[in-house]
């Protein structure tokens, strides 16, 4: 009976333990003193509880694949700057939610760009629970016809691996 006992308490523990590797402890702040940031796809403040280390992760481009095409439409660059920056994030065992604070470059940015950044947010983020963000207008990125960058400073906790 006492080596049952053991054995369940055991399991209880691992499951504990795995439950808690796989779950994000970004803490998401949005005073109700201040206007809902949520319809525009991010939060006022992010921090994160536990020990662990952060990851801060350069600029993601919206080029495509290893030769980094760079489409015409500022969407697909959008999509592929986001789809990118969970590449960069899933070598971490990361997800999106792990990402306490973003900073996004758009040349030329408009209304229709920033539109089309917040929708494009609000599919990646599909619980949305944003990061802290910060979207920089710029007259031009790194490379020709380059019209989105974003860069992120993620958290992993210490247990995670």
């Amino acid at each position: 009976m006492k080596r049952i006992i053991f054995n369940l308490s055991a399991f209880c523990l691992g499951c504990l333990a795995f439950s808690q590797t796989h779950t994000s402890s970004v803490i998401n702040k949005n005073p109700k003193s201040l206007f809902d940031p949520t319809p525009f796809a991010f939060s006022h403040a992010t921090s994160h509880d536990g020990e662990g280390q952060y990851v801060f992760i350069s600029g993601q481009s919206g080029g495509e694949g290893l030769k980094h095409s760079l489409s015409a439409d500022f969407r697909t660059q959008v999509k592929w700057s986001l789809k990118n920056l969970e590449t960069v994030l899933s070598e971490y065992g990361l997800g999106v939610n792990d990402v306490l604070k973003i900073t996004i470059l758009i040349v030329d940015h408009d209304q229709e760009k920033l539109k089309i950044w917040t929708e494009e947010m609000h599919t990646t983020w599909k619980d949305h629970t944003f990061p802290a963000s910060t979207l920089i207008p710029v007259p031009k990125l790194a490379l020709d016809h380059m019209q989105i960058e974003v860069d992120a400073v993620a958290f992993i906790k210490n247990n995670r691996y």
